[in-house]
């Protein structure tokens, strides 16, 4: 399985990765066998240093071209605006993971995606 990883600091608005959960999700996703795709508008130079084996995109869309799920890890504007209908057709599968309670669970759902949010 892909899987594209939506932000990859700990925070929006930093390069920050210090205790960024990409560090161990993406670690884990690869153990268990999954190629993991990231995209980060800020921090790619950094988690380039920190993250290995992840393929990293130049946009939130590359990313999720072809994923079979999606894990929103940090909660970057331009994720929260994204065209879920344009993200439904680019992904291989259906599955969005929202890590930070950011996304809107409708909007996703209308677009014909399963919605999973963490800690709801």
């Amino acid at each position: 399985k892909t899987i594209a990883v939506l932000g990859l600091t700990f925070k929006p608005n930093t390069d920050d990765m210090r205790e960024a959960t990409s560090l161990v999700l993406s670690a884990r996703l690869q153990a268990a066998g999954s190629s993991v795709v990231g995209f980060d508008p800020v921090a790619e130079d950094e988690a380039r240093k920190l993250i290995k084996g992840m393929e990293f995109a130049d946009s939130a869309m590359d990313a999720i071209e072809g994923a079979d799920a999606i894990v929103l890890v940090t909660e970057w504007d331009e994720f929260l605006s994204l065209d879920w209908a344009a993200v439904k057709a680019a992904m291989a599968g259906s599955t969005v993971i929202d890590g930070r309670n950011a996304l809107n669970r409708g909007d996703i759902e209308a677009a014909g995606l399963s919605f999973e949010g963490i800690g709801r």
